[in-house]
């Protein structure tokens, strides 16, 4: 099955989620500095997850470049990760109009949970697919990043009971552990695109 379908199809949901979520800043009430900065948490809420689409995007990105095909467990594991993504700015929301309960904040930790849960579980579906001397599996090595993310989020729900702000904190550094590029799967992404030498 021709991976491109996938990949557009992908690309086209992402890009709804940042519409969707950039739909929800709202003017400030005033056109004044204390204006603007009534509605900085909102703006902070939007960045942080606005930098989550986008590395979800550029891993996506990277990973379905290394896969050679595609199939159905694929497409579906696929589907369930755009179902957790699309959920970001029902709980980005939530969390900003909430003012940061605990709830609210609960349930964006979980999101962010089940988003990497299932971005794992795409990851295996196609390293199977692939095998594990595949370009994937290969770039991937040991995946400190995808295996330590989960425990953090883990952390963060517990530290909401404490102080959701220090969640908020978590999932922070997550992102931030994220926005550090891989040059391990870029290497072979570049390696795939010059194709095999001579």
């Amino acid at each position: 099955m021709n991976k491109n379908r996938l990949e557009a199809f992908s690309d086209g949901v992402l890009a709804i989620v940042i519409t969707i979520m950039v739909l929800e800043l709202r003017v400030p009430p005033e056109p004044s500095w204390n204006g603007l900065l009534s509605v900085l948490p909102t703006f902070l809420s939007y960045l942080l997850s606005f930098v989550y689409v986008g590395i979800y995007w550029n891993n996506h990105h990277h990973m379905i470049h290394l896969a050679d095909r595609v199939n159905g467990a694929i497409l579906w594991a696929n589907l369930h990760l755009l179902f957790w993504l699309s959920l970001f700015p029902f709980s980005t929301r939530w969390m900003d109009e909430s003012g940061f309960a605990q709830v609210p904040v609960l349930a964006y930790g979980f999101n962010l949970l089940c988003a990497a849960v299932a971005y794992f579980v795409l990851q295996q579906s196609l390293i199977r697919q692939q095998g594990r001397q595949g370009a994937l599996a290969q770039a991937l090595g040991r995946d400190w990043k995808g295996k330590t993310s989960p425990l953090i989020y883990l952390a963060g729900l517990g530290l909401c009971f404490v102080q959701p702000l220090l969640a908020v904190a978590t999932y922070t550094v997550v992102a931030l552990i994220w926005l550090v590029p891989d040059r391990r799967v870029e290497h072979f992404v570049i390696r795939a695109q010059q194709g095999p030498p001579g």
